[in-house]
């Protein structure tokens, strides 16, 4: 048990120094020519140069964005595969994404971001979130259980269908407001109010610790329904409650920074491959590394071709999906070599 206990806060550690690492090098990379010999000088003497508004106000927040939306998508990520006993499963598969991203198109169409304030897009994405994840929720429950392959089958059409009103909107639209719902689905993390940035950040971490508190049923749940049962889980509630939260997540973190993909379903598979499947060490370990993950991926997609910034989504689907296969065939080699 001692050994375990190690092991535990040996894999912690270190991800949280390489989450520091990680967001040590974005706050120090750039095109605005603020390097690391100057970040050091910057913060120490805390004056109010162009260096460090350039590191307070504009690298930071997206430091901190980039570690809630990460976390966040992370978590949400591993306890859907928890529950689903599926490791295919990610948040966006459920809907929930296509929800946020229908409400934003369609606040985009109807200029609520020129006649409100700057807070329109996010509150019609999360509204958006809300409306699928109601629709999906009492549409898969049958005489009071939640049914985890209507649930799936469910979040899957009505995804296809919000993908299609989207896309509907788009052909009706002008040409700025198509452009701006492009940018939007493709994600970024270029959020100017320092609330949003806050209320993200407090989310993900309360999310993250109420999310731990699940870790021993999900494990039961790992096992199945009956056995979970037979070791006291209340199944049902508990399903209910993961389903809550990681929707919550998903659509308070698509609000904010649009659609970005890979992150709920790449982390959790990939750690579960270097940690375990024992819940207690995979939440952590995947918030940890999913912030880090999309730390590193920002700060790609703001200096791999400067001026010009590529959408972070862009990015994560290209490093999230290169990690996903060389996991699979991680995997398969490793099921030949023990079927040998």
């Amino acid at each position: 048990m001692r050994k375990k206990i190690f092991y535990h806060i040996l894999w912690i550690a270190a991800l949280s120094g390489l989450l520091a690492g990680v967001a040590i090098f974005s706050l120090a990379i750039g095109s605005s020519g603020v390097s690391f010999r100057k970040l050091v000088p910057v913060l120490l003497e805390g004056r109010l140069t162009p260096e460090y508004s350039i590191i307070f106000d504009i690298r930071l927040p997206r430091i901190i964005l980039a570690f809630a939306v990460g976390g966040s998508l992370s978590i949400a990520g591993v306890m859907l595969q928890g529950m689903f006993r599926n490791p295919l499963v990610e948040p966006y598969t459920l809907g929930i994404s296509g929800g946020a991203a229908l409400g934003v198109s369609a606040a985009l169409i109807l200029g609520l971001g020129r006649s409100m304030s700057v807070l329109s897009f996010p509150l019609s994405g999360m509204l958006g979130a809300l409306a699928v994840m109601a629709a999906v929720y009492f549409l898969s429950l049958r005489k009071g259980m939640l049914k985890m392959q209507g649930l799936l089958l469910t979040g899957v059409m009505i995804s296809f269908i919000s993908s299609s009103l989207i896309m509907l909107v788009m052909a009706v639209s002008r040409v700025e407001d198509m452009h701006g719902i492009i940018f939007w689905i493709m994600g970024s993390l270029e959020e100017p109010n320092t609330a949003l940035i806050k209320i993200a950040a407090l989310t993900s971490l309360t999310a993250f610790f109420i999310s731990y508190g699940f870790s021993v049923r999900l494990n039961a749940l790992a096992l199945g329904e009956d056995e979970a049962k037979t070791l006291g889980v209340n199944v049902e509630g508990t399903k209910k409650a993961l389903f809550i939260m990681a929707s919550l997540l998903t659509g308070l973190s698509v609000s904010i920074a649009g659609i970005i993909g890979f992150v709920g379903l790449v982390v959790p598979h990939f750690m579960r491959m270097v940690v375990g499947r024992d819940h207690r060490i995979l939440l952590p370990a995947s918030f940890l590394s999913g912030a880090a993950f999309l730390i590193f991926c920002d700060t790609l997609a703001r200096t791999i071709a400067p001026p010009m910034e590529l959408p972070v989504g862009v990015i994560t689907g290209i490093l999230g999906g290169m990690l996903f296969v060389y996991a699979l065939n991680r995997k398969a080699n490793i099921a030949e070599k023990g079927s040998c």
